[in-house]
């Protein structure tokens, strides 16, 4: 690798899992796709054109032929391809730098590279922990009534603008609104909800310790779906915290301690419509 502060991407080996030289991060990312969703694929694939003029596109799948985009010459290449193969089934992927020579294209899939940094942020506040109760009607051990107190990191990731995520004092803010939700609640599966009015829930089940038959205040119950284990709440502090993001966050991750150096942590990528 060239000495010096600059790393250019021809100076990595990208190979993929069937032993090809790719040349481009790129590439190895489109190969890693494919080989995840199934679909086998040729690498650097010979395809004549309708004049007997022969080039290589960089894959052949079975639902069609695609192009990476890297350079003026794979643009003339296109080009060609599409006005002499009109009826070939082939999506182009390049940098937005090239956009104005593409523009009058169709099937263009534009990428951002350099122009985009991403990067995470965490935080920990002791104004972040909450008390609640719950019971695991599946669990022996946790099949009765009882408590913990526990603390929550939530950590942040996404693009940056102006080499910033989200202002600590904002997101500091939004976290604290969503552990005051689910603060002092008890927490249950809804599926053992049996009947409610205006004010109350009734909650039954048979356990490991017998048959549980409770009325409870609806403002200090909080229904789940699904049992209300430490991942589970994970996953539902997720879900207060998602609406309230910035569109710049592209997923969120929530770690609850419950006890000493143990708990739980889910990532979710955040799906916009």
């Amino acid at each position: 690798m060239p000495s010096g502060s600059a790393i250019l991407d021809s100076d990595f080996r990208y190979i993929d899992k069937k032993g090809n030289l790719m040349r481009s991060r790129t590439e190895l990312s489109i190969a890693e796709m494919l080989t995840f969703l199934g679909m086998e694929y040729e690498y650097d694939h010979n395809f004549t054109l309708n004049n007997g003029k022969k080039v290589n596109i960089d894959f052949k799948t079975e639902k069609g032929l695609i192009e990476i985009i890297d350079d003026e010459k794979d643009i003339s290449k296109y080009k060609e391809l599409k006005q002499e193969n009109p009826d070939s089934r082939i999506i182009a992927i390049g940098h937005p730098k090239l956009a104005a020579q593409l523009k009058e294209l169709d099937d263009i899939v534009l990428y951002k590279t350099r122009d985009v940094q991403t990067g995470s942020i965490f935080m920990e506040d002791p104004s972040f922990a909450f008390d609640y109760a719950h019971i695991l009607p599946l669990v022996e051990k946790c099949s009765i009534l009882h408590g913990h107190t526990s603390s929550v990191m939530v950590e942040l990731v996404g693009e940056m603008k102006n080499n910033l995520l989200l202002d600590f004092g904002d997101a500091k803010k939004i976290i604290k609104e969503v552990i005051s939700v689910i603060d002092h609640k008890f927490f249950i599966n809804k599926r053992y909800l049996v009947k409610e009015d205006d004010l109350h829930y009734n909650i039954a089940f048979d356990g490991p310790k017998g048959k549980f038959d409770l009325q409870l205040p609806k403002n200090t119950t909080y229904l789940l779906e699904g049992e209300a284990t430490v991942e589970n709440l994970s996953t539902e502090i997720i879900k207060l915290l998602v609406p309230k993001m910035p569109k710049n966050v592209e997923a969120v991750g929530v770690y609850i301690y419950e006890g000493y150096n143990k708990g739980a942590h889910i990532i979710s990528q955040i799906s916009r419509s």
